[in-house]
C-alpha cells in the first residue's frame, strides 16, 4: 500500500477514533457519575483523557509502516 494512502486512511482513524471515544466516554459519565463528587469527575476525565492514546499509538504505527529497505 503507498506511504500516501496508509497516511490518509490512518488520518481519518485517528479523527474517528477520537469523535467515538469523546462521545462514549462523555456518555458513560453522564449516565455514571451524575450523583459523584468533583473529585471523580477529575479522576475519571484524567483517565479517559489518556486512555484514547493507547488505540491511536497502534494506529499511528500502522500509519509509519515498515521502512522500504526492510520490505
Amino acid at each position: 500500500m503507498p506511504v500516501r494512502l496508509r497516511k490518509f486512511i490512518g488520518m481519518i482513524a485517528l479523527v474517528a477514533l477520537v469523535v467515538v471515544y469523546a462521545i462514549l466516554s462523555t456518555a458513560i459519565a453522564v449516565a455514571q457519575l451524575a450523583e459523584s463528587g468533583p473529585l471523580m469527575h477529575l479522576a475519571y476525565f484524567f483517565l479517559t483523557g489518556l486512555l484514547w492514546i493507547v488505540p491511536a499509538m497502534f494506529i499511528i504505527r500502522w500509519m509509519i509502516g515498515k521502512p522500504q529497505d526492510e520490505a
